[in-house]
């Protein structure tokens, strides 16, 4: 940040004295580093009267203060865009590389919501998680973190035959082992063969605490899933044909936590979603951090989704699919 003070500007105040003050008042406070206070100390003047006068000094020009950075200057600039245009707590876009790997881009966004995390963790948080390869991403990226008294707890049964590393139980363990936190876990899958399954699950002993720390849930950090198609391995031996065809009539286009919703972002209510075993999305949209970590072109209009229908308040993406974002 470059700061200009311009005593030239002040030849339009009519009166001397108040510009000779104003440019006295502003280096004190920009330059020389004094608070409100020390200057209305020394000047004798009212504080009130000093965050006025630096104000007005502003107003009239002779404050002026510029922005600059570096070749970082596109990544702010995107991050304010997407802030500004989706009405976002915050976003953090990490640079692409070309040269890197879809695992070298995962691990990127994954340090960034580790990052994130170290940051906004308090004790007495409940942190809920979905699965998936972005959100493993974060596995290992946790250094000099300050322990928390916090719960750790998955918004989503397991997945399909994905990957260990992947599973929620997995992602749970590793980022509360971190913090030093409270680990809880789901014994279920995400998608059950029927709806009696799954109310007994949610009615079971063990799923009473789930439901009461999903209650009390402050931070949510999940993936944001692409538009359904067969090809979709992720979800192999909880889809058929037939599911996915009627999760396609209704106009799915992305989902979180196995929950669906359209390019609008309205949630969805197809026949599958009464063997879900996962967070109602609506708790979502009223926490005091819900993070939606996605990478890709593919999965813009799924993000875009999300974030119309606020289901998430901060997003972590990268550079290629931001551009692609505010593109759309």
């Amino acid at each position: 940040m470059i700061l200009h003070i311009c005593a030239n500007e002040g030849d339009k105040l009519k009166n001397r004295e108040e510009e000779r003050l104003l440019i006295k008042i502003a280096r004190m406070y920009y330059e020389e580093g004094m608070t409100q206070g020390a200057i209305a100390k020394e000047l004798g003047i009212y504080r009130t009267t000093i965050g006025r006068m630096l104000k007005k000094a502003r107003e009239k020009g002779i404050v002026t203060i510029t922005i600059r950075g570096d070749s970082a200057d596109r990544i702010f600039d995107l991050e304010y865009q997407l802030e500004k245009t989706f009405q976002l707590k915050e976003a953090i876009i990490v640079p692409s590389e070309r040269d890197h790997s879809p695992e070298e881009k995962k691990k990127a966004i994954g340090r960034a919501g580790a990052d994130l995390l170290k940051r906004i963790v308090r004790d007495h948080d409940v942190v809920g998680f979905a699965w998936g390869s972005t959100l493993a991403g974060m596995v290992g990226q946790f250094s000099d973190i300050k322990q928390r008294r916090a719960d750790f707890v998955p918004l989503v049964g397991g997945p399909g035959t994905m990957d260990s590393k992947y599973h929620v139980n997995t992602i749970v363990y590793n980022v509360a082992n971190a913090f030093g936190g409270t680990t809880h876990f789901i014994d279920a899958a995400a998608i059950v063969e029927k709806k009696e399954t799954r109310d007994d699950i949610m009615r079971s002993h063990y799923f009473r605490k789930i439901l009461d720390l999903w209650r009390n849930l402050t931070i949510a950090v999940v993936g944001i899933g692409a538009p359904i198609s067969s090809s979709n391995m992720i979800w192999t031996g909880f889809f058929g044909d037939m599911e996915i065809q009627e999760l396609n009539r209704l106009g799915a286009i992305g989902e979180i936590c196995s929950r669906y919703f359209d390019r609008e972002g309205n949630l969805l209510h197809p026949e599958v979603n009464e063997r879900t075993v996962a967070i109602e999305l609506d708790r979502l949209k009223n926490l005091k951090y819900s993070i939606g970590m996605a990478e890709s072109v593919e999965k813009v209009p799924s993000i875009i989704g999300a974030m119309k229908g606020r289901y998430i308040n901060v997003l972590i993406s990268n550079e290629e699919t931001a551009e692609a974002i505010l593109n759309s």
